[in-house]
Protein backbone atom coordinates (compact mmCIF):
# COMPACT_ATOMS: atom_id res chain seq x y z
CA UNK A 1 0.00 0.00 0.00
CA UNK A 2 2.73 2.32 0.70
CA UNK A 3 4.39 1.64 -2.34
CA UNK A 4 1.43 2.63 -4.15
CA UNK A 5 0.77 5.98 -2.43
CA UNK A 6 4.75 6.40 -3.57
CA UNK A 7 3.92 5.56 -7.11
CA UNK A 8 0.66 8.04 -7.15
CA UNK A 9 2.98 10.90 -5.76
CA UNK A 10 5.49 10.62 -7.98
CA UNK A 11 2.76 10.04 -11.09
CA UNK A 12 1.18 13.77 -9.45
CA UNK A 13 4.87 14.90 -9.09
CA UNK A 14 5.41 14.37 -13.06
CA UNK A 15 1.57 16.04 -14.05
CA UNK A 16 -0.18 13.00 -14.69
CA UNK A 17 -3.57 14.31 -13.64
CA UNK A 18 -3.10 17.44 -16.18
CA UNK A 19 -3.61 16.78 -20.16
CA UNK A 20 -1.05 19.10 -21.38
CA UNK A 21 0.54 20.27 -24.66
CA UNK A 22 4.48 19.37 -25.14
CA UNK A 23 5.96 22.17 -26.86
CA UNK A 24 8.59 20.59 -29.47
CA UNK A 25 9.73 16.94 -30.17
CA UNK A 26 11.98 16.37 -27.56
CA UNK A 27 9.57 16.76 -24.61
CA UNK A 28 8.04 13.66 -25.59
CA UNK A 29 11.12 11.92 -25.42
CA UNK A 30 11.94 13.33 -21.91
CA UNK A 31 8.66 12.08 -20.91
CA UNK A 32 8.46 8.46 -21.66
CA UNK A 33 12.07 8.53 -19.79
CA UNK A 34 9.91 9.59 -16.77
CA UNK A 35 6.69 8.04 -17.29
CA UNK A 36 5.83 4.24 -18.05
CA UNK A 37 2.33 5.04 -19.77
CA UNK A 38 1.80 7.96 -22.03
CA UNK A 39 -1.37 8.70 -24.10
CA UNK A 40 0.01 11.41 -26.93
CA UNK A 41 -2.93 12.64 -29.03
CA UNK A 42 -1.39 14.16 -32.29
CA UNK A 43 -3.81 17.23 -33.22
CA UNK A 44 -3.73 20.07 -35.70
CA UNK A 45 -5.66 23.50 -34.51
CA UNK A 46 -7.78 23.55 -37.15
CA UNK A 47 -9.05 19.83 -36.68
CA UNK A 48 -12.61 19.77 -35.32
CA UNK A 49 -12.36 16.45 -34.72
CA UNK A 50 -9.14 17.13 -32.44
CA UNK A 51 -11.01 19.09 -30.32
CA UNK A 52 -13.36 16.54 -29.64
CA UNK A 53 -10.87 14.20 -28.87
CA UNK A 54 -8.95 16.87 -26.39
CA UNK A 55 -12.29 16.99 -24.65
CA UNK A 56 -12.87 13.87 -23.73
CA UNK A 57 -8.94 13.17 -23.04
CA UNK A 58 -9.19 15.96 -20.58
CA UNK A 59 -11.91 13.84 -18.66
CA UNK A 60 -9.50 10.79 -18.66
CA UNK A 61 -6.57 12.84 -17.81
CA UNK A 62 -7.84 13.28 -14.16
CA UNK A 63 -9.13 10.03 -13.42
CA UNK A 64 -6.62 7.87 -15.06
CA UNK A 65 -3.41 9.38 -12.66
CA UNK A 66 -1.23 6.23 -14.08
CA UNK A 67 -0.53 7.66 -17.58
CA UNK A 68 0.96 10.63 -18.54
CA UNK A 69 -2.16 12.76 -20.92
CA UNK A 70 -0.08 15.19 -23.75
CA UNK A 71 -0.62 16.13 -27.41
CA UNK A 72 1.92 17.28 -29.95
CA UNK A 73 0.85 19.92 -32.59
CA UNK A 74 1.56 17.80 -35.95
CA UNK A 75 2.86 21.21 -37.63
CA UNK A 76 5.08 21.68 -34.98
CA UNK A 77 6.66 17.69 -34.81
CA UNK A 78 7.51 16.88 -38.46
CA UNK A 79 9.93 14.26 -37.26
CA UNK A 80 7.62 12.89 -35.04
CA UNK A 81 5.04 12.67 -38.00
CA UNK A 82 7.20 11.06 -40.32
CA UNK A 83 9.00 8.64 -37.57
CA UNK A 84 5.24 7.41 -36.65
CA UNK A 85 3.96 7.24 -39.86
CA UNK A 86 0.87 9.27 -39.28
CA UNK A 87 -1.12 10.04 -41.83
CA UNK A 88 -4.57 10.53 -40.16
CA UNK A 89 -5.41 13.30 -37.76
CA UNK A 90 -6.49 13.01 -35.03
CA UNK A 91 -4.05 10.19 -34.06
CA UNK A 92 -3.60 9.21 -30.49
CA UNK A 93 -0.75 7.45 -29.73
CA UNK A 94 -0.49 4.74 -26.80
CA UNK A 95 3.48 4.68 -25.33
CA UNK A 96 3.80 2.03 -23.21
CA UNK A 97 7.67 1.44 -21.16
CA UNK A 98 9.45 4.07 -23.67
CA UNK A 99 7.82 1.86 -26.59
CA UNK A 100 4.99 2.68 -29.17
CA UNK A 101 2.10 0.06 -28.09
CA UNK A 102 -1.01 0.78 -30.38
CA UNK A 103 -2.29 3.68 -32.07
CA UNK A 104 -5.90 5.14 -32.17
CA UNK A 105 -6.21 6.70 -35.54
CA UNK A 106 -8.90 8.59 -36.61
CA UNK A 107 -12.64 7.76 -35.12
CA UNK A 108 -12.85 3.83 -36.90
CA UNK A 109 -12.32 1.85 -33.59
CA UNK A 110 -14.54 4.81 -31.49
CA UNK A 111 -17.58 3.95 -33.31
CA UNK A 112 -17.35 5.45 -36.42
CA UNK A 113 -19.11 9.07 -35.20
CA UNK A 114 -17.95 12.23 -34.08
CA UNK A 115 -20.57 11.86 -30.67
CA UNK A 116 -18.84 8.50 -29.34
CA UNK A 117 -18.88 8.06 -25.60
CA UNK A 118 -15.71 8.95 -22.88
CA UNK A 119 -16.05 5.46 -22.01
CA UNK A 120 -16.02 4.35 -25.26
CA UNK A 121 -12.37 6.03 -25.62
CA UNK A 122 -11.51 5.20 -22.62
CA UNK A 123 -12.63 1.18 -23.08
CA UNK A 124 -9.54 1.49 -26.62
CA UNK A 125 -7.45 2.94 -24.72
CA UNK A 126 -7.48 0.17 -21.53
CA UNK A 127 -6.67 -2.23 -25.04
CA UNK A 128 -3.20 -1.23 -25.27
CA UNK A 129 -2.53 -1.46 -21.29
CA UNK A 130 -1.80 2.22 -20.92
CA UNK A 131 -4.52 2.76 -18.06
CA UNK A 132 -5.93 0.52 -15.84
CA UNK A 133 -9.61 -0.38 -16.73
CA UNK A 134 -12.41 -1.57 -14.75
CA UNK A 135 -14.83 -2.87 -16.77
CA UNK A 136 -14.72 -5.78 -19.49
CA UNK A 137 -12.03 -5.38 -22.10
CA UNK A 138 -13.80 -7.83 -24.21
CA UNK A 139 -17.04 -6.18 -24.51
CA UNK A 140 -17.07 -2.26 -25.40
CA UNK A 141 -19.41 0.13 -23.84
CA UNK A 142 -22.80 0.13 -24.81
CA UNK A 143 -22.81 2.18 -28.10
CA UNK A 144 -26.11 4.21 -29.21
CA UNK A 145 -27.84 1.77 -30.80
CA UNK A 146 -30.80 2.40 -33.02
CA UNK A 147 -33.76 0.11 -31.48
CA UNK A 148 -35.24 -2.32 -34.41
CA UNK A 149 -37.95 -3.69 -31.52
CA UNK A 150 -41.37 -2.50 -33.01
CA UNK A 151 -40.20 -1.76 -36.82
CA UNK A 152 -42.32 -1.94 -39.87
CA UNK A 153 -40.41 -4.67 -41.92
CA UNK A 154 -39.42 -4.02 -46.35
CA UNK A 155 -38.97 -6.31 -48.32
CA UNK A 156 -36.51 -6.19 -51.03
CA UNK A 157 -38.87 -4.73 -53.41
CA UNK A 158 -39.59 -1.79 -51.07
CA UNK A 159 -43.27 -3.21 -50.26
CA UNK A 160 -44.08 -4.13 -46.76
CA UNK A 161 -44.35 -7.48 -44.86
CA UNK A 162 -47.61 -8.43 -43.78
CA UNK A 163 -47.83 -9.88 -40.53
CA UNK A 164 -51.15 -11.29 -41.37
CA UNK A 165 -50.72 -14.40 -44.21
CA UNK A 166 -53.93 -14.65 -45.07
CA UNK A 167 -53.66 -13.32 -48.35
CA UNK A 168 -51.04 -15.94 -49.12
CA UNK A 169 -52.30 -18.02 -52.22
CA UNK A 170 -51.66 -21.27 -51.56
CA UNK A 171 -50.12 -23.46 -54.66
CA UNK A 172 -51.21 -27.04 -53.90
CA UNK A 173 -55.08 -26.00 -53.93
Amino acid sequence: MKEMNQKKQDWLKNGHDTYSELADEKELFEISKKSPNIVCHFYRDATERCRIVDMHLKILAGKHIEAKFCKVNTEKSPFLIQRLRIKVIPTIVLIKDSKTKDFVVGFTDLGNCDDFSTDMLEWRIAQSGAIDYKGNLMIPPDMKKKSFINRVHKTIRGGYDSVDDSNDIDIDD
